[in-house]
């Protein structure tokens, strides 16, 4: 397939998100680094009490999410691969600690069924700039900048968010995609997620942006 790396600064990412600026990020950036390890696997913390501490978080809260009451984790390690998509019924906020890459996808182009793996852009988010990704933005764990060197980005979302999956009985297609508390999945059939019970819904080969970078 062919992928190019773009740059969230790029005309073509404001279909997905938009660059979050007039927020101080320098001290939040900090403990990102000083604080959180980034393995040669990827890792999820959904809540970190250090991040939610820092004074910037009660103007994300406020400014970003209108009040509304808002976690703050991360999203550390290695990884050049898609692997699945996800989405939430709000943005997410990632603010990268470094160079990273975001693959994201319409969710309109998931809305009737699979999604083909070639409707995935590729998106270089620099070190110390933080975006929002739009709720329909499809999503997943973040990429590695360069081949080889981890990644460290926050990630800000709805309190709750990630949490355990209601108990629901399923009324549609989209209900079979929950896969945890304001957690909508679609798995590429060559995962670990696809395994544990994931819909299986991108078609065409797994993403791996390991020759981009």
């Amino acid at each position: 397939m062919s992928l190019k790396l773009q740059n969230v600064k790029d005309a073509a990412f404001k279909e997905y998100g938009r660059v979050v600026e007039g927020l101080d990020f320098k001290e939040f950036i900090s403990v990102l680094t000083d604080t959180t390890e980034a393995p040669d696997h990827v890792i999820y913390v959904a809540s970190d009490e250090k991040l939610e501490a820092l004074a910037v978080v009660g103007k994300l809260q406020d400014n970003c999410y209108g009040g509304m009451p808002i976690q703050v984790g991360y999203c550390n390690g290695t990884n050049t691969k898609l692997n699945c998509l996800e989405y939430h019924k709000d943005s997410e906020i990632n603010i990268a600690a470094d160079n990273a890459v975001l693959l994201v996808a319409r969710l309109q182009d998931a809305s009737d069924g699979p999604i083909d793996s070639s409707k995935v852009e590729a998106f270089l988010l620099p070190a110390g700039m933080a975006v929002e990704l739009y709720a329909t933005t499809l999503h997943y764990a973040p990429c590695s900048g360069k081949k080889g060197e981890p990644f460290r980005v926050a990630i800000v979302l709805p309190r709750g968010t990630n949490g355990p999956k209601p108990e629901i009985t399923c009324m549609n297609d989209e209900d079979k995609r929950l896969f945890a508390k304001n957690k909508w999945l679609i798995a590429h059939p060559d995962t670990d997620e696809a395994k544990q019970g994931a819909v299986i819904g991108i078609t065409g080969e797994n993403v791996d942006i390991s020759e981009l970078i």
